[in-house]
């Protein structure tokens, strides 16, 4: 069974004595048949829980610089408007025993822990976002990961893997941005897209045959029928690992008009001497632009606009490839993702 959280917290302009405040509350909680026990802050604040016979727990805290907050936990089968009603009336009686030094007041809505359907994903800068979501359509682990595909009347199926939000069927922002926007012309040329799993690019090289069934079967507005054949007129689909490939390509002398890295974002580590995911980067890195045309491009996703020091740490491991490179970026909203997204691309110059 789920369980729903209220918040309620009021900043105060000036430290508050809880003497002044808790007797006036008590009748409330009383009234609620919640039964309070004190707890012992060592002189900070006043903190005291309450618990009711139907499962609700109330924490009351009057921090001592001057910041109240209320918590309430309830089952998701209790009465929302008696506890609504509640809350409305906690808010009323500490406005009067305040007596105007609340600054502001803020209600946030409740937080469903523990629900069937999980409607709670980070952003890559860390901030919590709550989507529509409604249904899980699609799991599965595979020897990689774990695939979720999620059902959002807003955003349509969304691609989850490992916990990260990867890409909904509203994302055609991001499948346009890392080909090009438009700029480019494919038509007779040769391609090799690193991952793309979800079909929004065609795929010519990816690791992980789940996400490829999931896909195909519940994200068919972005990758259409493309997923339904490993072998087309103008494509192959290699589920592989990658790097044995490329550096085959490499002994061979093969070379690409385009290299399409949709593999992994830009990690958020700050310390890529450490971090095995900015080796592996500084690797297919390294590879693509051994596979490179002369004259050809290599376009990429980034990360959070917010991870301003990664994103500055990707674009000086670019400054030690094999051959300088004619850099450019630009930033692009992804819907279902919530922030901005930076892709970048760069020519070599031989």
């Amino acid at each position: 069974m789920a369980v729903r959280h209220y918040t309620l917290d009021f900043n105060l302009s000036t430290p508050v004595d809880s003497a002044s405040v808790v007797p006036g509350l008590l009748s409330m909680f009383h009234e609620q048949e919640l039964t309070e026990t004190v707890h012992d802050t060592n002189g900070h604040g006043y903190l005291a829980t309450f618990v009711g016979k139907n499962g609700r727990l109330v924490i009351l805290r009057v921090h001592s610089h001057g910041l109240i907050t209320i918590d309430l936990q309830c089952h998701e089968d209790d009465n929302f408007a008696q506890l609504d009603n509640l809350l409305n009336a906690l808010e009323k009686k500490l406005k009067v025993l305040l007596n105007g030094s609340i600054t502001r007041i803020k209600r946030l809505p409740a937080l469903v822990r523990g629900a069937k359907v999980d409607r709670y994903w980070p952003t890559a800068d860390g901030r919590l976002v709550e989507y529509d979501i409604d249904e899980v359509v699609y799991e599965e682990d595979s020897a990689y990961q774990n695939i979720k595909i999620l059902h959002s009347p807003q955003y349509g199926n969304i691609l989850v893997l490992d916990g990260d939000v990867n890409l909904a069927e509203s994302d055609l922002a991001y499948t346009q941005a890392i080909t090009g926007n438009g700029r480019e012309n494919y038509a007779g040329k040769e391609v090799l897209i690193l991952g793309g799993g979800d079909g929004g690019i065609l795929a010519d090289i990816y690791i992980d045959q789940k996400v490829i069934d999931g896909c195909k079967m519940h994200m068919r507005r972005t990758c259409g029928n493309t997923l339904d054949n490993l072998r087309g007129d103008c494509y192959q689909i290699l589920i592989q690992d990658c790097v044995p490939l490329l550096k085959k390509y490499v002994q061979e002398g093969r070379t690409f008009d385009y290299v399409i890295n949709d593999l992994t974002a830009i990690p958020i580590s700050t310390a890529p001497e450490e971090d095995s995911t900015w080796e592996f980067l500084r690797l297919i890195l390294d590879l693509s632009i051994r596979v490179l045309h002369p004259e050809g491009k290599y376009f990429t996703q980034g990360n959070s606009v917010n991870l301003k020091e990664a994103l500055s740490l990707y674009e000086e491991q670019l400054g030690r490839l094999s051959c300088p490179v004619d850099f450019c970026k630009e930033v692009v909203c992804v819907p279902s993702y919530l922030e901005q997204y930076p892709f970048s691309s760069f020519q070599p110059l031989f």
